[in-house]
Order: structure tokens, then sequence, then C-alpha cells
């Protein structure tokens, strides 16, 4: 969960270029202005905070089947749970003049520092403008090699018939293209170590965001928050070695974490080495945790959807033909995103979007008192079957228009995993093209069939699955 995205890049895409937005999402004409309805009573004190900590995702679908806006209670807060696409954009776009990026707790705070993802005003703008240039689509085309030796070296490895944990191998795979492209380095130890401390970290974040962690002050001691500490500073350490290790390189890297230490802002000035750690972090969080969820569910989703997975091999035998994916190839692989986008449309791994009402905010024609609090949820309004015919079905033909069969008209903001306005995720190029060139590389060649019957999603910092994910790998004929 995050105030915008969980990828931390954003930037102006180009005519070509992956993007992030739905491929056939016209503008819906102004709605009429929506009555703000009254959400549950909650309990004294901790207002709703009981019911949406047992379980996040059913909560705001509850709240979305109230109204478009409804009021409600985070522990004394007021707040207020947008599900309207019109709404939602309108707390996307007015972020930065009309809604402020909420506190989202110590947790949050200790692991994320002071990022792109949650500096504000001049800060933010310095920040994005330093991060930015390196996930631009050259920059991106040049990690997309990475992302395919990875995957072609993890489907090597792979045998018929063989049981594995798609959730391991899947997190396994990213953080080693996080660490190749991220800190230009190859070792397992590098992974590992950095890996198990953001398993920790992002567990701990989910649990104190949605339980009584939330409303407790920061100095109040806990366990969870002990454990953040501790796996926050195992992070530190390791970035602080390979930033090291990169300043006394005499030879220029073209990996992220050298651009970041290359980067000048308009003064002339770099990024200090508290900001390198921050937006470094950033970086990892958003092109592993992000991907390697997406993948978990695309893999869960094509499973038990054999139709889906037939279409899927199709084009990768008829598009790839006898030679591995590589950049070039994205966008003719159409068929292949609509799944990665299904997947996102029905488990987004970024869950939950929060702005902090400033003076003068309106949503939908009505004024939001300053210091309100309002919640959006990809999870509620991706999965409203106002926008989406079927819309607990796994159908990627939505999204690709066809001969006499065009594409559903989805209306802009009712598909919103990497967030959207100023803030927009700024490696939405980089997430949309790591799962696609992954899945390519992996789903030519093999079948994955689960052993698990159903999945429950869990939302921690990422939307994650509530078990280990078994399956045994089938190579196809």
């Amino acid at each position: 969960m995050t105030t915008q995205a969980g990828h931390p890049h954003a930037g102006t895409e180009k005519e070509g270029e992956p993007t992030g937005s739905p491929p056939t999402a016209p503008a819906t004409a102004p709605a009429a202005v929506p009555v703000v309805v009254d959400g549950p009573r909650g309990v004294p004190l901790l207002g709703s905070l009981p019911a949406f900590g047992k379980n996040p995702l059913a909560f705001f679908e509850q709240l979305r089947d109230r109204g478009d806006i409804v009021r409600w209670r985070f522990g004394r807060k007021a707040s207020l749970f947008i599900a309207h696409p019109d709404t939602v954009g309108e707390l996307l776009t007015e972020v930065e003049r009309s809604f402020d990026q909420p506190d989202l707790g110590i947790a949050f705070r200790t692991l994320l520092g002071n990022g792109v993802i949650v500096s504000k005003g001049a800060d933010w703008r310095r920040k994005r403008s330093l991060v930015q240039p390196s996930v631009r689509p050259k920059q991106v085309r040049s990690y997309a090699a990475t992302m395919t030796d990875c995957a072609v070296a993890l489907a090597d490895r792979w045998t018929d018939g063989q049981h594995i944990d798609i959730k391991k191998e899947m997190a396994a795979l990213t953080q080693l293209i996080a660490v190749r492209t991220i800190f230009g380095v190859d070792t397992a130890a590098d992974a590992e170590a950095i890996g198990a401390a953001m398993d920790v970290a992002q567990k701990e974040i989910g649990a104190e965001f949605s339980g009584i962690g939330a409303v407790l002050p920061d100095w109040v001691p806990t366990p969870g928050r002990a454990r953040i500490k501790r796996a926050t500073a195992v992070i530190d350490a390791e970035v602080s070695r390979v930033v090291s290790r990169h300043r006394d390189g005499e030879t220029e890297r073209p990996d992220l974490l050298s651009r970041l230490l290359a980067a000048r802002d308009e003064t002339g000035a770099p990024l200090s080495d508290q900001e390198i750690r921050d937006e470094t972090v950033t970086l990892y969080i958003g092109g592993h945790e992000t991907t390697s969820s997406t993948l978990v569910w695309a893999w869960y989703l094509l499973s038990r959807n054999p139709r889906v997975r037939d279409a899927l091999t199709e084009e990768l035998d008829r598009v790839l033909a006898d030679h591995e994916p590589g950049y070039d190839d994205y966008a003719a692989l159409t068929y292949t995103q609509a799944v990665i986008k299904e997947t996102l449309r029905l488990y987004p791994t970024i869950w939950l979007i929060t702005g902090l009402a400033k003076e003068g905010a309106v949503l939908g024609g009505t004024p939001v008192p300053a210091g309100t609090r309002v919640w959006s949820s990809q999870w509620a309004t991706q999965r409203d079957p106002r926008w989406y015919g079927d819309a607990e079905a796994f159908r990627p033909e939505r999204w690709i228009e066809r001969v006499g069969e065009p594409a559903e008209e989805i209306p802009e903001y009712a598909w919103f995993p990497f967030g959207g306005g100023p803030r927009v995720c700024l490696g939405t190029r980089f997430a949309l093209v790591e799962a696609v060139l992954v899945l390519a590389v992996l789903a030519r060649r093999y079948h994955l069939n689960l052993t698990t019957e159903e999945l429950l999603p869990v939302p921690s910092l990422t939307l994650q699955p509530d078990r280990d994910v078994l399956a045994t790998v089938r190579a196809r004929g």
C-alpha cells in the first residue's frame, strides 16, 4: 500500500512505448454530483479500524457497495472512501494541489525513508527529476536483456514433473533481476540478504498499518517495530556496501544505482547518501516486490483458466517462433500484455491509495474538509461490475481490440494499478516489460499446474497469496 503506487518511477510515455494506461480507456462523461453516504459507525476511539484490520479488501468492497463517496473513521480520523473512477481521477490528478501525502506510519517511514514515493512539494519535484532518467524507455530497453537472461536461466533449471513453490521461484528470479539492474551485482548473497530483510519489512508494514499499531504513537515500542528496525538495518548495511563499491570503481556501470550516483539537480548538487539509500530501497521494492507478486497471481490465474493459457501459448509460439523474447518483441505480444493487465486488475499489487485533503479540496463537486483522509482501493474499483462485464472473471480479451470484437469501453481510472496523475508510478514501463518478458520466457516452455485449489489475497505492503503456491512443472510438447 502506498500514497500513490508501489513502483517509484514515473515519466512521460512516448509513442510506441509500454504504458500503464488501459489501451481503450475513453474519458467518461461528467457524472452527476455523487451523494455522500455514511459508512459503518464503528466503535468508540477506534472507529472502523477493527473491521478494516480484519479484512481490508472486503471492508473496501462493502464501502463501495454503499456508495461512491462514503464517510467512515480510521481511529479518530475523519475519512472518505471513494470508488467511482471520476473521483479516483480527481484524487490522483489533484495530488500536490488539493491533496497531500498522508503519514503512513513509522513502519513505512522506517523502510522507505523520505524517498520519491513519500516526499512532498519541491523536495518531491527535485527527487523525481533525478530518478526519472534512470527509467526512461532507453534505459528500460537496456535492462530488458537482463530480465530475459535471468528468466532463461531459470527455465533451463526447471524440468518436467518438478514440484516447485511459485512464490519462492518468482521471488528469487525478480530479486536477481533487481540486484543486477539496480545494484549491478550478481551474487546470491546480495540477493538473499536484501530479499530476506525485505520480506520481513513488508509483512511488518502490513501488520502495523491494519492493526492497533496504526493508531499508536511512534514512541511506543512493539515487537513488530523492533523487527522492522532490524530488517532495515540489514538493508541499509547492504546498500551502503554496494554504494561504496560503486564509488570505488573506476569504470562507468549501466545499473540504476550508478545513474543515481551520477545524477545532478539544477543547482549541480547530487543526491545525498541518505537520499541514495532511500531511492535505492524504493527502486528495489518497485522492481522486485511488485513484479514478483504479479507473476505469482498470473500463474495462479493461468492454471485455473486453460482457455486463456492456450491462447497465451498460441501467441508465444506464433510471435517468438524459435527465439527468446526481447524488448523489441514487447509490442507484438499483445495477448501476453493483456494477461498481465488483467492479472493486475484482479490482483492489484498495490491495493490502496490515500490522500490528505488540503484547504479547498473538492471531490465530485462536494467540498472535502481540510484534514480529511481520502481512501481509494484498486481492489474495489477494478472489480466493480459497473465498469467490467463479468467483473470477477479472468478475461484478458477485454483489453484487446479485434476485428468485429472491440475491446470493452473501460472508463479512465477504472484501472489504476500504477496510480495516475502527476505522481503516476515512474516504473510502469519497467514493471510491465519485466512481467511480460519473464512470463513469455517461462510460459513458452512450460505450463505450471497448481496443486492449490484457491488462494486468498493478503494485503501487506503488496497483495500477496496467503500461503505457499505449489505447482508441478509440465514441459510443453
